[in-house]
């Protein structure tokens, strides 16, 4: 009787020390379970940054990707998009529109997404926001030979390359190839410049369509050079109150003089317009010189901007 007891603690003793062993296994560490994503700087980390929850029935995504590809150019550049925050409410960030024509627009946007990242608690909890730092990457690279980010000492070429490298490689104005009072051939100052064959016909313009159906954006700013001032949206003859709104939130915070519409000359194909004709506020926001990137101006514009969508 005393060896059955013996026997029965014994087995007691090795069923206590397996169980211990299985359920304090690293596996079993809920921390161990989601993997903290980065803003990676290559194209490399873009394919590895999707953060993701392992339960034992599924692999479940953890909110959107750090950092996607939205589309390619004509040259077959990656269209990058950044993301920080996970609330339902999106201010979409535009930067790079025009090449290396406006490449402080395209640095302004790499230095917007640096402070976002170093500062996440800028961005409420009902709030996400969305950075595309370049939209032409095909016309930025001609004048930096960049393809992310880059210095103010990278940038070369002559007043007529950098004026060249506005339009993307098929040598369309991007901003006159959106669905808004489209032409196929548009004007830029006292020039007229190429529209495309039909709007969305160029895959930058597409990137963003596809983009804005699949997110639908609360709001937009786009950034180009050089007024100085910001500029409302409309594809009708009246602006939304809420595009009013945007503006004049944005205007008073960064210092720049808020303007109704753009009239300085026709405009045709616009993509804020073309935000505007899909009941989206945007405003475009003109640096005031081809230099400058104004930051700590622009930084207190998207801090109200974004305290403005928080519920």
């Amino acid at each position: 009787m005393k060896n059955i007891l013996l026997a029965v603690m014994a087995i007691v003793v090795v069923v206590g020390v397996v169980f211990y062993l299985i359920s304090n296994r690293p596996d079993n560490d809920p921390r161990s379970e989601i993997t903290p994503t980065s803003v990676p700087t290559t194209q490399e980390d873009v394919t590895a940054t999707t953060t993701t929850a392992t339960t034992s029935s599924s692999t479940v995504t953890v909110g959107r990707e750090a950092v996607a590809v939205i589309g390619t150019t004509v040259a077959g550049k990656d269209i990058l998009a950044y993301h920080f925050g996970e609330g339902e409410r999106e201010l979409l960030l535009i930067g790079g529109l025009h090449g290396g024509y406006s490449w402080n627009t395209a640095a302004l946007a790499y230095e917007l997404i640096a402070w976002l990242e170093k500062n996440p608690a800028i961005i409420p909890e009902d709030v996400n926001v969305t950075v595309i730092p370049v939209l032409n990457p095909d016309g930025l690279n001609k004048v930096t030979k960049a393809t992310t980010t880059f210095t103010a000492s990278d940038v070369k070429g002559t007043e007529a390359v950098r004026t060249a490298s506005r339009f993307n490689t098929n040598n369309v104005d991007l901003n006159r190839n959106f669905d808004c009072e489209w032409k196929t051939s548009g004007t830029w100052q006292n020039k007229t410049v190429s529209g495309g064959s039909a709007p969305f016909s160029e895959p930058e313009t597409r990137a963003i369509r596809e983009y804005v159906a699949k997110y639908e954006p609360s709001a937009v700013i786009a950034w180009y050079s050089a007024a100085g001032g910001v500029y409302a949206s409309r594809c009708s003859d009246t602006t939304m109150p809420a595009t009013l709104t945007l503006m004049n939130k944005f205007a008073e915070a960064a210092k720049y003089k808020p303007h109704e519409e753009f009239n300085y000359y026709e405009i045709t194909g616009d993509m804020v317009n073309w935000f505007a004709k899909n009941e989206i506020p945007a405003i475009s926001v003109l640096l005031t010189t081809h230099d400058e990137i104004e930051l700590a101006k622009n930084q207190a514009g998207v801090t109200a901007v974004i305290e403005g969508l928080s519920r």
